[in-house]
């Protein structure tokens, strides 16, 4: 079998270094040794995000293995070492690469896979599906080996859009009620959409930044990560590094991570001083409240592509790398 990838010829020079350091001859080896402990990396990964390129397929195919070879002892061991899969996948000298976007995705899913993180929250815009698709993926994972269930909610800007996201994915949509002299959050009506995994995953919906910081307290948010293509500046940014100030105030630990940035997006007035040589507003706000920060779209697998990571959104990407950590660890305790 002819291993074929985007972007290959940009990657091809730095696997060949890579492969050999952690015992493997080629991809096609990494492959063999994921199926033959009963793990299809390419199901876990296009079953998250049908679009995702092959070059995600593969990244995580030799992530896996090395998690595999070097015998994970638990699920969050496994996404750690899958996160240096994806590192040998990072264009070198891209923002990927000099970011260190696939060790940090590996540290950010083992964080979700350790039983002191108790929720987790896509900050997202709400204007695509790629916080839903992420949230999918590690619901229907994480707590396969958690023994205290993950909480996952998405919090985004918007009840209307909100509702629809949730009665599209079969999520629990919760409305809310925000008094602006006190400070208190209501919780009015929750709707679960199905009956199954995808009922936990809660939807809020907030009228703005003072809303969405109030969701972020009532759900004890532990780890959050932040959507970059709509309303980046006007809600998700502003909410992450709001809440971190309480939480500081609070003595309370809060783990930020920045998605997006890396070409200056300009796709909305609301990203201040984007263009193609900038890193535009929402970048630069993610500089102030992210302890970790990502490269590229939270939902478009080309643009992360293009900052030389791979094909996949990042919010997706979080669910990948903790289905795959997942499935690593229960080939390991068979």
């Amino acid at each position: 079998m002819t291993v074929k990838f985007e972007g290959q010829d940009r990657r091809q020079a730095k696997l060949n270094k890579v492969l050999p350091e952690y015992g493997f001859k080629s991809l096609e080896e990494a492959q063999e040794l994921c199926k033959s402990n009963g793990i299809d990396v390419e199901a876990i990964v296009k079953g998250i995000q049908p679009i995702a390129f092959d070059n995600a397929v593969w990244a995580y195919t030799l992530g896996a293995a090395i998690a595999l070879k070097k015998q994970a002892a638990t699920a969050a061991d496994a996404a750690s070492l899958i996160g240096e899969g994806l590192q040998a996948f990072c264009v070198p000298g891209s923002v990927g690469d000099t970011r260190k976007v696939g060790i940090g995705h590996g540290n950010l899913a083992a964080m979700l896979l350790r039983e002191e993180t108790k929720c987790f929250c896509f900050l997202a815009g709400h204007e695509s599906f790629a916080a839903a698709e992420g949230a999918i993926g590690i619901a229907r994972n994480a707590n396969k080996v958690r023994k205290e269930p993950l909480r996952v909610i998405l919090n985004g800007l918007g009840k209307d859009a909100a509702y629809v996201i949730a009665r599209i994915n079969g999520f629990t949509a919760v409305e809310t009620d925000y008094d602006y002299k006190t400070g208190e959050l209501k919780v009015v009506k929750e709707t679960p959409f199905s009956d199954g995994e995808r009922a936990k995953v809660k939807c809020y919906g907030a009228d703005d930044v003072n809303e969405g910081v109030a969701i972020m307290i009532k759900e004890g948010v532990d780890v959050s990560i932040t959507g970059n293509s709509t309303n980046p500046t006007r809600f998700q940014h502003p909410v992450a590094g709001t809440y971190k100030k309480w939480c500081w105030e609070n003595g309370r630990k809060y783990f930020s991570v920045a998605s997006g940035g890396g070409t200056g997006r300009t796709l909305h007035p609301d990203n201040v001083a984007a263009g193609p040589a900038s890193y535009g507003m929402t970048d630069t706000m993610g500089r102030m409240h992210g302890d970790a920060q990502f490269a590229g779209s939270s939902s478009v697998p080309a643009h992360v592509e293009m900052m030389g990571v791979i094909g996949m959104g990042n919010n997706p990407m979080v669910g990948a790398t903790v289905a795959c950590a997942v499935a690593v660890a229960q080939a390991m305790n068979k």
